[in-house]
């Protein structure tokens, strides 16, 4: 099979990477959506099996069939605005579930008919690149926080990564990462629960459809997934050269109003099970696919097969996969995270300032974004994408553009 011809330890390495970082890093917050509903260990267990599966066949199959890197991930804002909602409206798990259903129709919508991909091709690739820096930046930034709390171990996977650079370019990330594990194992061990394997059984809840929870829930989910989660993750597949720009063949990148078609689909099938709502990657999609997954683009997309395997077994293994993972330090996870983005962070500031007419529009796009203001509920990479688009206008609106 023309996949496990294509496979090799740095792809697979970057979409276990990819699983660590983006599973780890919000987890938490999906547990205290959950909560704010009410919800039963065993509901709260099938939360994360509907996540879990629907992250992953959206992930894994699209690769697979298309062989570009697919990356779908739960949205982590929105699981953020469903615990604050939640709490604050009292609403119950029935009307959760009607909530994330009409959130699916909206995103369904905006996929079949291709608003959202037409705007984002209008938008310029200075832009976007400014937006995906400003996304990855703060990851980056992290991974030399977390210094403070575990100098050892972040020097060691510095030296290791520079080091690698030079040696064995191909499998930096991956010898980083093994040389992290062995020193965090020999010096202070992995701590978390006891391991139990059992398959997480799915919990039906039924919907119930209100305006108040319509309002309230569906409408905040819907938007913030769309601007703060579908936004950035379309700038990521533009940055990895696999968009479709106008006029391209469909054939030529992502379709990327197909997969936002997919995801709202796949959310609203799982939505009464706990599958609140699925989205475009942005930070598990620049690991997978950066130059440090492998440098042939064509053979990236194995990358997104062996996350989307990953996130099947954390649907079906729940319990077990989620003590295996948040057993690793946050140190470690921030630094890899960081590591693994560098070259990623590079090339989208690299494209983003090469030129003067949209350099100060990026770089706005870029600062705003980094500063992670929260307005109105929308997160920093709607705003900074408006903000640079404004600038932008001002600056260039009505000059007559030199001739190719």
């Amino acid at each position: 099979m023309y996949f496990f011809r294509d496979l090799s330890l740095s792809t697979a390495t970057a979409g276990f990477v990819a699983v660590l970082v983006g599973f780890t890093s919000s987890v938490a917050i999906v547990f205290q959506a959950a909560q704010a509903f009410a919800a039963t260990p065993a509901q709260t267990g099938s939360w994360l099996w509907a996540l879990g599966l629907g992250m992953g066949l959206c992930t894994l199959l699209p690769s697979l069939y298309l062989r570009k890197p697919v990356m779908v991930a739960w949205s982590t804002p929105g699981a953020a605005v469903l615990a604050t909602a939640g709490l604050a409206g009292g609403f119950s798990m029935a009307e959760a579930v009607g909530a994330f259903m009409v959130c699916a129709a909206l995103i369904i919508l905006f996929g079949v008919t291709g608003w959202f991909e037409r705007v984002m091709q209008r938008l310029p690739l200075a832009i976007a690149s400014g937006l995906l820096a400003g996304v990855l930046a703060r990851f980056g930034m992290q991974a030399f926080v977390a210094a403070q709390t575990d100098l050892p171990l972040v020097l060691l996977m510095l030296a290791a990564y520079l080091l690698g650079r030079r040696i064995t370019p191909r499998f930096v990330v991956p010898l980083t990462l093994v040389l992290a594990i062995g020193f965090v194992a020999v010096t202070q061990g992995f701590r978390g629960p006891t391991l139990e394997f059992a398959l997480t059984v799915p919990v039906f809840v039924a919907p119930v459809f209100t305006l108040a929870a319509a309002v309230s829930l569906a409408l905040p989910l819907f938007v913030v997934t769309m601007a703060s989660q579908n936004l950035p993750g379309v700038a990521a597949i533009q940055a990895a050269g696999y968009g479709n720009p106008p006029g391209a063949a469909a054939e030529a990148g992502v379709p990327i109003s197909k997969i936002i078609t997919l995801t709202g689909v796949a959310t609203l099938v799982l939505a009464p099970f706990g599958g609140f709502a699925l989205n475009l990657s942005a930070i598990t999609a620049a690991i997978c696919m950066g130059p440090e997954s492998h440098p042939d683009r064509q053979r990236r997309y194995t990358a997104a097969v062996v996350c989307g395997a990953i996130y099947v077994l954390i649907g079906l293994f729940g319990a077990a996969i989620v003590a295996a993972l948040t057993a690793f330090p946050q140190e470690l996870i921030a630094a890899i995270a960081g590591l693994a983005l560098l070259g990623t962070i590079a090339n989208a500031l690299h494209v983003a300032l090469r030129d003067e007419a949209h350099r100060e529009a990026a770089l706005i796009t870029f600062l705003v974004t980094l500063s992670g203001v929260v307005i109105g509920g929308v997160g920093a990479a709607f705003w900074g994408v408006l903000a640079g688009a404004a600038a932008l206008f001002v600056q260039q609106y009505g000059l007559a553009r030199p001739r190719p």
